[in-house]
């Protein structure tokens, strides 16, 4: 897949005619999700841990749902994006199907998300290891046995949940950029944490393999955003070092870091495509669907690099002062911005990124082909 740096008015012309949503004949009855904070719709709120989180605060999930709703961003996220174009309702968080009535009559249409802000693909133990502490144990193999343990609600035989899951839209992240941040905001040497790529890519590899075997046919697995445009990094290793710079202002080696680690997991794809012929792996593209937003702000609406919910400095983003504590103001339209509190983006950003993947050239093999498209439904211009 072509870099957007290097076909920036192609990709913005994507953007502005690939406006067409999948219609709801396509096939998926239900999405299960597993991933972090880009994908968690509310387990970390529902989970055991006390929700004294900074998501579950206002100005949080302003925009769409006028409440904080257990999402990171100021509305919806991607996921939520991917739902509605599919005509399906927004994926319940498993911790909210656990707590609400149990999960013995719940009624599977719609399916159910796993992923936990704050996850990792890999088990705590490996941080542990190196001394690097994280926020949760939620790691991906943990909500893999979520998903297990969820089945027998699913389906009543084998032929049953092979039926279910053949319908279904598997999202197997974002998940894996956690490993990376943790090790990174605590200073570790991008030396160090490149090492940490092969033990990502095989915990994913080794999650999605185990998903078809256990009757998963479509499954859309993404690879990390451009790391070195994020306001948490920009304001982390600030420096006054040009050269440490793109064109754009972001920090080049960071972002060619998540660049070199997409690369490996689309190689990782390949042979999981050449193991399971019958299954459809879709590489889901974040980095280049994100990027002309940082590249061509302007002509998408946005500001630039700052985050909307304000903090100071150069990037609006202070680690000490995070967005949700009263002491924070939020900006007066995030729909302005690409960064919605230094880490996570916006409710207008994420959807920019999903028309990318589901009716752009951002996913492979791209995810319109694979359904039946309704160029008349008009989702993306409402």
């Amino acid at each position: 897949m072509g870099s957007a740096s290097q076909q920036p008015w192609v990709a913005i012309a994507v953007f502005v005619i690939a406006t067409a949503p999948l219609s709801t004949s396509c096939p998926y009855a239900s999405i299960f999700s597993f991933g972090d904070s880009l994908a968690d719709t509310g387990n970390l709120y529902f989970s055991s841990l006390a929700p004294c989180h900074h998501c579950f605060s206002p100005p949080y999930g302003e925009t769409f749902f006028h409440h904080p709703s257990g999402r990171c961003s100021d509305g919806r996220l991607i996921i939520d994006f991917i739902a509605e174009s599919l005509g399906l309702p927004l994926v319940k968080p498993y911790f909210g199907i656990k707590k609400f009535g149990g999960m013995g009559d719940w009624n599977v249409s719609g399916g159910a998300n796993f992923a936990v802000v704050g996850a990792t693909a890999l088990d705590s133990e490996f941080f542990e290891e190196r001394g690097i502490g994280i926020s949760t144990n939620y790691s991906l193999n943990v909500q893999l046995n979520w998903f297990k343990e969820l089945l027998p609600a699913l389906c009543n035989s084998s032929a049953d949940c092979h039926k279910v899951l053949e319908n279904s839209l598997f999202l197997a992240g974002e998940i894996g950029g956690n490993d990376f941040n943790y090790p990174l905001f605590g200073r570790k040497s991008i030396v160090e944490v490149k090492t940490f790529v092969p033990y990502v890519i095989n915990a994913i590899a080794s999650a999605v393999h185990e998903l078809i075997d256990l009757g998963a046919r479509t499954l859309m697995v993404p690879g990390n955003l451009p790391l070195g445009c994020s306001a948490v990094y920009l304001t982390l290793y600030e420096t006054v070092d040009k050269n440490q710079y793109d064109q754009y202002g972001c920090l080049k080696w960071l972002s060619e870091f998540a660049e070199y680690y997409n690369q490996k997991l689309q190689s990782a794809i390949d042979r999981l495509r050449e193991l399971h012929p019958h299954a459809n792996i879709i590489y889901a593209d974040y980095y280049n669907a994100a990027l002309p937003l940082y590249q061509y702000p302007t002509y998408f609406g946005f500001t630039g690099l700052k985050s909307c919910c304000e903090m100071g400095g150069t990037y609006d983003f202070n680690a000490s002062a995070s967005c949700g504590s009263p002491s924070v103001v939020a900006c007066d339209d995030p729909s302005q911005y690409i960064g919605w509190d230094g880490v996570h983006l916006t409710e207008a950003a994420y959807r920019f990124i999903a028309e990318g993947l589901i009716n752009g050239p951002y996913s492979l093999p791209q995810f319109s082909t694979l359904c039946f498209t309704n160029i008349n439904n008009e989702y993306f211009n409402s």
